[in-house]
């Protein structure tokens, strides 16, 4: 008789895997003191950060249909090493070219194949709790710069920015690798023992797979595909310039400011595992809405109470909210074109997030340069996004909404 697999040991293992490569959120700790060391802008640091995160879609393509064949577990381990060695190069580079390759190219392309095998293989484990499966991985990359953030920035006063990712890319590039080879590949169809009857009946609900071309053809793609960058988008302004926004606006110190980075990611963590719990009893599209709501509420917060409080709530709302946003999406998708194709479909809806992170980071910077470390500017900009993200949710929802009936009738 063949042996069970044991699924929550897979998960635990991409967890850990992800938070090595979730350090790219304590980006914004580390961007300072290059930016110092080598003499470069905070705008032209931030492109590395860009780089990194906009590339995301052609390793996570790539990485999915190497999950999809079955070889989640190579791509995986691969994209593991790939990061930390790439993280570790940044630390050696003397120019700007060198940066953008090392941690642009090298350690974005070892994030995407690594978070691209552990979500989409371990969320086939779970059939019967995506929500809180996809919370859960997901979880792993959004709690990595709880730790990165306050060890980052000890590292930098005593050693300089520069040996500080030498030796993190190092650390993380031994514990991802170890972590990778208890990674097992779902099997096809998987079926986890004891689950209750509601979940069973659930998970064996015929399911229409949809490879990406198929995927492309349907409209639901291109609302989907809008309302994560959409969704993505505040949350990356705050990942890549919690540090800054701390100093500049709320008088905060960089050993402060790197503490509610922490609480920021901490909130991020615990979001990815809230939202996709609350997802499965809710729904994702209702869901979605609640957080675009929190969203726009918190940005308020942050432009009119200019206080500690002030700050303090709006980087956990905004934190939880990120997190849910990544922790939603990925069951989102699956359940509107099966689990088959998962790995590769989610890549290409990944674009939506990937062309936030490109466009979020830069536009943030630019108008805080432009108004000497003042982000308002830019919050008004994050709310007008998760509105235009808000009502198109509610668009899909009576769109969705409609299709059931329309079939239930039939």
């Amino acid at each position: 008789m063949k042996k069970e697999i044991n699924r929550w040991a897979v998960l635990v293992s991409s967890m850990g895997i992800l938070m090595c490569t979730g350090a790219v959120y304590a980006f914004s700790v580390l961007a300072g003191p290059l930016s110092a060391a080598r003499g470069w802008t905070m705008a032209e640091v931030m492109v590395a950060f860009a780089i990194n995160a906009a590339l995301g879609p052609i390793p996570m393509i790539l990485g999915g249909f190497l999950t999809d064949k079955g070889w989640s577990k190579w791509s995986t381990m691969a994209g593991a090493v790939l990061f930390g060695v790439g993280f570790a190069l940044a630390g050696t580079a003397t120019t700007l070219t060198e940066l953008y390759i090392y941690y642009g190219l090298m350690a974005g392309f070892g994030q995407g194949f690594a978070y691209s095998g552990c979500l989409s293989n371990t969320i086939r484990f779970f059939p019967d709790k995506k929500g809180l499966a996809s919370g859960l991985i997901t979880a792993g990359m959004g709690g990595a710069a709880i730790i990165a953030a306050p060890i980052a920035n000890q590292l930098i006063q005593s050693i300089g920015v520069a040996d500080t990712f030498v030796r993190m890319g190092i650390a993380y590039a031994i514990i991802s690798f170890t972590c990778s080879l208890f990674i097992k590949v779902a099997p096809k169809d998987y079926m986890p023992k004891n689950m209750n009857a509601a979940a069973t009946a659930a998970a064996n609900k015929p399911v229409v797979n949809k490879n990406w071309k198929e995927m492309l053809q349907d409209p639901k793609f291109y609302m989907i595909i809008l309302m994560f960058a959409m969704g993505a988008f505040s949350g990356l302004m705050i990942a890549s310039n919690a540090s800054p926004i701390g100093q500049s606006m709320f008088g905060l110190s960089a050993a402060a400011a790197a503490v509610y980075v922490s609480v920021y990611s901490l909130s991020n963590t615990m979001g990815r595992v809230i939202w996709g719990a609350v997802s499965d009893k809710l729904g994702q599209p209702t869901t979605i809405s609640i957080m675009y709501s929190v969203i726009i509420l918190t940005f308020l917060i942050l432009i009119f109470v200019k206080s500690m409080f002030g700050f303090t709530l709006g980087i956990i709302g905004l934190g939880l909210c990120f997190g849910g946003v990544m922790g939603v999406f990925p069951s989102l998708v699956m359940d509107n074109f099966g689990p088959k194709f998962q790995g590769v479909n989610y890549g290409i809806v990944f674009i939506g997030y990937s062309t936030s992170a490109f466009v979020a980071p830069k536009v943030t910077a630019g108008i805080a340069a432009a108004n000497n470390g003042d982000f308002t500017k830019a919050f008004y900009v994050a709310i007008v996004v998760a509105a235009a993200g808000l009502i198109l949710d509610l668009v899909y929802k009576k769109k969705t909404a409609t299709k059931s009936i329309t079939e239930t009738a039939q």
